[in-house]
């Protein structure tokens, strides 16, 4: 396992996780603001604002998702519970938690949820990419043991790097989404739709190989989380392509 503290800086570890968090938001931010110049009444701009109201909620969401669901140890711990540094958020909680933002964010500015979640998710997508690579520098994130040739050494055995098939899925979905998909859009929220199936098909079986998986009772969190997520993805599109209408620069229709 590398060394998770990148630096010190006024006494203080700055480990590669947050470095990688926050470089991944950067990211995130530059795309987003690329894509709302080419949506009809969302100023790039203005997602800066977005961006001071997305990261609270944001790391709030998946940290509570899960001290949630390890809420055995956590009850036992309460002085751990506001501990992010060095791992310990759930992708799903942050995905809520951003969700809830640009809810708020839409209605204070105007906006359409549906066109504003399409600038966001390539971008988001993206950062969780990156964000993975946070996970192999702490050595959590893993699967269990397995002979293929990619395997990665953790305390002494070959596991499965599920941080890397994830990271893999997300840069793959980012360009889907990007590169083809946002000029071919037939409604708005077939991108943010698009992603939340494509995320979670990929997710559930990856999680499947993770040893550190959060449980609600025999089945395992983000596999029944992604395939609510799919469900609800489907409806979106099936909603939207009896709703065409779609925002574009200037109002067009």
């Amino acid at each position: 396992m590398l060394n998770p503290v990148a630096f010190h800086l006024f006494g203080l570890d700055v480990r590669w996780y947050g470095i990688l968090i926050a470089l991944g938001v950067l990211v995130a931010l530059v795309i987003a603001k690329n894509l709302a110049g080419r949506v009809g009444g969302i100023s790039p701009e203005s997602l800066e604002d977005f961006l001071i109201l997305a990261i609270p909620l944001g790391v709030l969401g998946a940290r509570t998702w899960y001290v949630v669901f390890e809420w055995d140890y956590y009850s036992q711990h309460l002085n751990e519970i506001i501990n992010i540094r060095q791992g310990g958020l759930a992708i799903h909680g942050g995905i809520l938690g951003g969700i809830i933002a640009a809810l708020i964010f839409s209605k204070r500015k105007g906006y359409k949820f549906l066109g504003l979640a399409d600038c966001l998710a390539p971008g988001l997508v993206l950062a969780q990419g990156i964000g993975r690579w946070g996970n192999f520098i702490n050595g959590e994130a893993h699967g269990g043991p397995t002979d293929l040739p990619w395997g990665i050494l953790v305390d002494g055995v070959r596991v499965h790097p599920t941080f890397l098939y994830e990271s893999i899925l997300d840069v793959g979905i980012f360009l889907f989404l990007y590169f083809f998909l946002f000029k071919r859009r037939k409604f708005s929220g077939e991108l943010f739709a698009s992603y939340g199936i494509l995320y979670s098909i990929g997710r559930y079986f990856i999680e499947g190989l993770r040893t550190d998986s959060l449980w609600i009772g025999p089945f395992r969190t983000a596999q029944v989380t992604s395939l609510v997520i799919i469900f609800l993805s489907i409806l979106l599109i099936l909603y939207g392509r009896k709703n065409t209408l779609i925002d574009r620069p200037g109002g067009e229709k």
